[in-house]
Parts: C-alpha cells; structure tokens; sequence
C-alpha cells in the first residue's frame, strides 16, 4: 500500500467524512456474491487523499435509482489503475488540486441495469437532467448505453476534477426539480468540482472532450485533467470528458460481475 505522510492522511480522513456521499440502504437481503481477483483494490487504501462521490449507489443517476450491484460508495480498480491514479493525484496535488471519481469497477449486473433502463420507453423521470436533448429511444444506436462496459474490467474511471480546499457537495434529494446536465454551471446540479462544460453523465454531444462549444476555462480544465491522467498511463473516451480506461489494463478481456463492496476483495485485503 502507499504510504502518505502524516498530514496527508489527515486531510484524506477529514475530506472523507466531509464529503462521502449519502448511498442509500443496502438491499434487502444481499449478499457478498463472488469475490474479485486478488489485484483489485479499494482506491481509498491506495491514496486516501482521492474524493470519492460514488454516484451509482445513490439515486442520483440518470435512472433515477441506485444501480444493482452497488452496495457499498467505495471505488474498487485494479491495483495497476489505482496506482496510476496515485500518480496523477500527486501531481495535482502541487498544483491545489484533486482527483474526484464517480466511479470505477462497475459489475456487469449494473451494466444489465442501465439495458434494461433504456429498453423502457415510459421510464423518462430523469429525462430533463440527463438527456434533455436525445430521445430515450436513441440511447442505443448513439452510443449511449451499451451491454458491455470497460468499467466491468476494472480498469476504467469516470473523473472529474476538484479546486482545493474542497466544498461539501449538497445532497441529492429525490423529486428535486432537475435541470438540463448542460445548463450553466451556476443553475444544473451543483458540484464541488470544477467547471467541465457539463456534469457527469450527461447524454449530449458538449460532453464530448474536445467538443469545439466548449471553450475558456472549462476546456483549460478538461485538458488539465486529460493531460495529467494521459501521463499516469490513462486514455481517455472522447465522447466523455470523465471516462479514462489505464491502456496497460490487466484484464483486457474479461468482465467482472462481483458487486462493488469492500467485502468483494480477496481475503487477506484490507
């Protein structure tokens, strides 16, 4: 594990609690299900300095639901890829900022889900924030959504980035009135990051990295995240300025459906 220097380690437990997000109840009756491979590791553990706003086990997405597989608001990666995290982290760091994941090993029965979702035509309830400019029927055929996820191989990170100090992010509450994910900074859903152009998630073409619209100092702040984490050994998905997959992934080709919770890690993890 990397070891962090004592005042680090207080910022990173102080931030923590700050800003760990409110995931809803555990599921009725679940269970651990199977394990990881022994290289997957809880981020926290590799650098505890790195927020963590883990959207998908809260009702804060795009369906309006916790996702399945979701128990626990931990990011879970590969060691390789949070190491390669930890380096990029310590870059920003000098330079008064930090990484933010929404989210990292995503289980193929979360990828299910999101099919399942976007085969429903009257499920539209968090239509005006997300993909208030794209018809639910288009999801598929524009690449949307898919049936597999390079977040299933434990390799792939969705990201943002964070001026520090860091803000609380307020709490989601459902039934709030939504706003447009591509609206301005100051009216969509608030966020203590910095300003990308769009939040997370959002279905429209402005989301793209290098989307021409986007201009200023969101696009200073989408290649400053681009460039530092292309250093650290990342790509990125043009489509979506938060999508980073590490290349030298150590499971190129195998999609993992164990659930994201700490109990998931090899025994003998901590």
């Amino acid at each position: 594990m990397t070891r962090l220097s004592a005042p680090v380690r207080a910022l990173a437990t102080a931030l923590a609690a700050l800003l760990a997000p409110a995931a809803l109840p555990a599921p009725a009756g679940a269970t651990p299900g199977p394990r990881a491979p022994a290289d997957f590791v809880a981020l926290r553990d590799i650098d505890p300095t790195i927020l963590q706003e883990m959207r998908y086990a809260t009702a804060h997405t795009f369906t309006g639901e916790r996702i399945d597989g979701y128990l626990s608001p931990v990011c879970l990666l590969t060691r390789p890829a949070a190491e390669a995290l930890h380096r990029a982290q310590t870059r920003l760091l000098r330079r008064g900022y930090s990484l933010k994941v929404y989210d990292c090993y995503r289980p193929q029965r979360a990828v299910d889900h999101f099919v399942r979702w976007a085969a429903d035509p009257d499920d539209q309830r968090m239509k005006a924030e997300f993909y208030p400019d794209v018809d639910k029927d288009r999801l598929f055929a524009d690449g949307y959504i898919a049936e597999r996820s390079g977040h299933s191989r434990g390799s792939t990170v969705d990201l943002t980035l964070v001026r520090l100090p860091a803000r609380p992010t307020p709490p989601y509450r459902p039934g709030q009135p939504l706003v447009p994910c591509h609206a301005p900074a100051g009216e969509r859903f608030p966020d203590n990051s910095v300003d990308m152009g769009t939040g997370f998630d959002c279905f429209d073409p402005l989301a793209h990295t290098l989307d021409p619209r986007v201009g200023g100092s969101r696009r200073a702040h989408r290649l400053l995240l681009e460039d530092t984490l292309e250093r650290a050994g990342f790509g990125n998905l043009p489509e979506e300025w938060w999508h980073y997959t590490l290349r030298a992934e150590p499971h190129p080709d195998t999609y993992f459906d164990f659930p994201v919770t700490r109990r998931s890690l090899a025994p003998g993890r901590p």
